[in-house]
């Protein structure tokens, strides 16, 4: 079974910001596919900065050192590579003007090497992969804020999380000392019909998991889907920058 992805992405300025702040980028090469969103943060327009060169930089790296590498573990630790080599760029961009000096970003990938079964996806920070199997949702990465250390501390329940007013106080993401050896990089194998969300909080943040269930299972179109849920979270009094990038995995002849 061959198998070939359908791709579609959407990126709102949304109702309450000047400037947009999240990058997201679909970067199509003949062995490779890498899906990128990026929610920046900092003062002026570092956040900007910073999101734009994460998504930059991690394609950059990855073309470079990925051809020929054949074995999962392998590619993990190059897509970590990689992720680490945006971090300290991110660092030194910072340290070396003033302007950019509390930047930083948050960063969901997905990558897919052409004629393999499987996904690889990690992040950083607090946008968000989901995966859509059948009637069910699954969060495959794990938001790096104050709100979800505290639930996995056990302190306050996932529902208390949802609003707790460190929901959104990242603790590590690009720009930041804690990233340390790079994000833990899931591999998840594909079956037709699988989709795949990647989204910044602007979308996660005020759209609930089934809603965005109900929304992805019915939809056949990968663009429509992307934009329409940027909309839906627009409708439903999202306040952030508002991106996000559907994957649709299909059977190929």
């Amino acid at each position: 079974m061959a198998l070939a992805l359908n791709v579609g992405k959407c990126s709102l300025l949304g109702n309450y910001r000047e400037n947009n702040e999240d990058a997201i980028d679909v970067k199509v090469f003949p062995d490779m596919t890498i899906c990128l969103v990026a929610d920046g943060m900092g003062g002026q327009a570092a956040g900007e900065v910073a999101s734009k060169r994460a998504i930059e930089i991690i394609p950059r790296e990855l073309k470079k050192h990925i051809s020929g590498v054949v074995g999962n573990e392998e590619t993990k630790s190059i897509i970590r590579r990689s992720i680490l080599q945006a971090n300290e760029e991110i660092i030194a961009m910072a340290a070396l003007d003033r302007e950019l000096k509390n930047m930083g970003t948050t960063v969901v990938l997905a990558v897919w090497r052409k004629g393999s079964s499987v996904l690889y996806v990690t992040g950083l920070g607090d946008s968000r992969i989901y995966l859509v199997r059948g009637k069910t949702i699954t969060q495959l990465t794990v938001d790096h804020s104050i709100a979800q250390a505290l639930v996995e501390a056990k302190t306050i329940s996932a529902q208390e999380a949802r609003t707790h007013r460190y929901r959104n106080v990242l603790w590590k993401y690009l720009g930041s000392n804690e990233v340390g050896e790079g994000p833990e990089v899931k591999v998840v194998s594909l079956q037709a019909g699988d989709r795949f969300l990647l989204c910044t909080d602007g979308l996660s943040g005020v759209v609930a998991d089934d809603q965005l269930l109900n929304f992805i299972k019915d939809k056949t179109d990968m663009q429509d889907c992307a934009d329409g849920l940027c909309n839906f979270a627009l409708e439903a009094g999202s306040r952030d920058n508002i991106s996000c990038v559907m994957i649709e995995v299909v059977e190929t002849a």
